[in-house]
């Protein structure tokens, strides 16, 4: 059997793997299914169609699977799906989609999501990123793999955050970011590609050169991100270390719709 506080209500149309733990006074709601290994600290809830996968950690006071705030919501029967290995901090809320917006907030695996973060419905997250502190996202916003959000970034509804991106403390994000970028701001602006975050992730001097001459080409050659777009695919060769990188890049630019942060 799960290990459950016997101050804790579930209900008997959850469903928990006998591994799962839940502490004092939580609360896990009808149509929540939740894998192996996770534990649910004190006073959390947990409600709606909300499916977590293996290994989780939720810390105390955390609301999940809220329905969204838009006022357009009727009840329908909207999703939170979570993959495995994230921690969430105090205080973090998580809600579930809307029926315009697919239906789903999705977020992958690892992800360590810092006490008071804000994740609203129709998000999808990737792996591997981390979101510190008060860190708000707004209805509809796509957040790459291994992107950093420092505390108390804010991101507007349905900008999306490509991969390996990072803001700064206090940025306020109304455009779209590029993978490998550098934010900061109100509103936020570009400040030159990731390089510590991919040096430490293992991209090589060769691929990071390559990554800096497509940031250049982007914002420094006084081209239309159209003329932009354009240059990166043809500039890169297969031959060109970064040139998957590039490649990653300009298909990011395919999908900008509010434009990109300058």
């Amino acid at each position: 059997m799960s290990t459950i506080h016997a101050s804790a209500i579930v209900d008997a149309r959850a469903e928990l793997d006998s591994t799962v733990e839940v502490g004092p006074y939580a609360v896990i709601g009808a149509g929540v299914r939740i894998g192996a290994g996770t534990s649910i600290a004190a006073h959390c809830v947990i409600e709606g169609q909300t499916t977590i996968g293996r290994d989780n950690r939720f810390f105390p006071f955390g609301s999940i699977g809220a329905a969204p705030q838009d006022k357009k919501y009727a009840n329908e029967p909207t999703m939170l799906e979570i993959g495995d290995g994230n921690t969430f901090r105090e205080f973090v809320t998580l809600n579930r989609g809307t029926a315009q917006g697919g239906g789903v907030t999705r977020l992958g695996d690892d992800n360590w999501i810092m006490a008071y973060v804000h994740v609203a419905h129709d998000c999808v997250l990737g792996n591997h990123t981390i979101l510190a502190n008060s860190t708000n996202l707004a209805g509809h916003v796509e957040v790459g793999d291994y992107v950093i959000l420092g505390g108390y970034t804010g991101v507007h509804q349905f900008c999306k955050v490509g991969a390996h991106a990072m803001s700064g403390v206090g940025s306020v994000v109304l455009h779209d970011i590029p993978p490998f970028v550098m934010v900061s701001g109100n509103s936020a602006q570009a400040h030159g590609i990731n390089t510590e975050g991919l040096r430490r992730r293992g991209f090589s001097a060769e691929r990071i050169q390559d990554l800096r001459r497509a940031y250049r080409t982007l914002y420094k050659s006084g081209l239309t991100l159209e003329q932009a777009r354009a240059q990166l695919r043809s500039a890169f060769g297969d031959g060109s270390p970064g040139a998957s990188d590039v490649a990653l890049l300009a298909d990011f630019l395919d999908r900008v719709t509010r434009g990109i942060v300058r």
